[in-house]
């Protein structure tokens, strides 16, 4: 499998599986296979059996459309469980004549996750941010240089060992092991970011059907990341309840009419829907943009609070880059940069190569960047588990939960 990657990419409302090719030191893209999600609420699996299934349809039109079999694969995570954390560790260099190696990063990374973590919590994710050598501070790559003392500083993801752990088995149950769970936003970053976006100070949102996932990027790497529990779904459901019809019709009317700037469109443009048990009734587009606006402010309010309190408001002149399905509705930039003050943009897939048809939209960020993060060099340092990888903490699991 040298030189094949697998991502799978498991949300709220889809399942997208990806095979892509290394080639040239870019990804081609040579297997796609996406269906409908079953089984899962705010990116958390909520029936095994029903996930199971919508992913083992997904992995096989990928398996046949790239004529390869899905073996291990980089798996997307999302939930209210996951949380974020920055902590520093600090090791002495050994005298050698190379000066500071990647033992070293190592060590000292290993000193940086060495905080209290819940026995029903794991890390996910261990992500240098920043290297100080002795007195020097600010230092990208350390790798070469000469000192004494070397001081990191690391953003944690943990997230809970439940939720991991029925998302592996689920996986598990295919025949596929999981060569990494990745953060949804951090793999969306992947796909949608620009170098300089990275480095100036940027936000991506994932606005997803379930959860909108949020990181924050400074100076090339991330400095912050969250999930709220608001999607797309609320939105519909918002629709739903107002016009008193079924999910799917609410969410025809939303990608059909929504739209987020009520004061921009016409109060004498109707509509016709039909509701539960009654006739078809005329429903204006400004009246339907007004439920709209109501809860995509509420989105972006979550997301300014939570910038306010990881201490970086006012420093994104990068602005915030929207991704994810719910980020395509009409008007949501101008919503965003009215709540957050800053430039607003939606992006979509980059620098996409192979069957790329079905991908070039927001929506499929996160599966796109699942393949670019399997070879970005961002997967190189791994939190070490404290009681075994978590293969075994699930083994132990199932042995507990089933007698015999």
């Amino acid at each position: 499998m040298d030189g094949v990657v697998f991502a799978i990419d498991i949300g709220t409302t889809k399942v997208c599986a990806l095979v892509g090719e290394l080639r040239h030191g870019s990804i081609q893209i040579v297997g796609l296979g996406q269906t409908e999600a079953r089984g899962m609420r705010k990116g958390m699996i909520v029936d095994v059996a029903q996930a199971t299934v919508a992913i083992a349809q997904a992995v096989e039109l990928a398996e046949q459309t790239s004529g390869y079999d899905l073996s291990r694969a980089f798996v997307s995570m999302a939930g209210e469980h996951i949380s974020s954390t920055n902590s520093r560790g600090a090791v002495a260099i050994g005298r050698n004549g190379d000066g500071v190696d990647h033992e070293d990063i190592e060590r000292a990374l290993d000193a940086a996750q060495a905080i209290s973590v819940p026995h029903n919590r794991e890390i996910v994710h261990l992500v240098p941010r920043s290297y100080t050598l002795d007195d020097q501070e600010q230092v990208r790559s350390p790798i070469g240089l000469h000192g004494y003392r070397l001081e990191v500083e690391a953003h944690i993801v943990t997230a809970a060992t439940p939720a991991l752990m029925n998302l592996s088995r689920t996986i598990d149950n295919l025949g596929i092991g999981v060569e990494e769970f990745v953060l949804n936003s951090l793999a969306s970053g992947e796909a949608v970011l620009e170098p300089t976006e990275r480095e100036m100070g940027v936000i991506v949102a994932d606005i997803g059907g379930g959860t909108t996932d949020v990181a924050l990027f400074m100076q090339g790497t991330v400095w912050h990341t969250r999930v709220l529990p608001v999607g797309g779904f609320h939105v519909t459901n918002d629709i739903a309840i107002g016009l008193r019809v079924p999910y799917d019709v609410a969410e025809e009317v939303k990608i059909r009419y929504g739209d987020g700037r009520p004061g921009e469109i016409d109060p004498e443009v109707v509509f016709t829907v039909e509701p539960f048990g009654g006739e078809k009734i005329q429903v204006g587009r400004q009246d339907l943009a007004y439920v709209i606006e109501a809860r995509v402010e509420e989105i972006f309010n979550m997301i300014l609070q939570d910038i306010k309190r990881s201490g970086y408001e006012g420093l994104l002149p990068a602005g915030i880059v929207l991704t994810g399905g719910a980020s395509q509705l009409r008007g949501i930039c101008e919503v965003a940069q009215r709540i957050l003050g800053v430039p607003a943009r939606v992006a979509k897939p980059k620098n996409l190569v192979g069957l790329v048809d079905s991908l070039n939209t927001p929506a499929f960020a996160t599966s796109v960047g699942l393949l670019n993060w399997a070879t970005s060099g961002q997967n190189m340092y791994r939190p070490r588990s404290r009681q075994g990888d978590l293969g075994q903490k699930l083994t132990r699991f199932l042995k507990e939960l089933l007698p015999g």
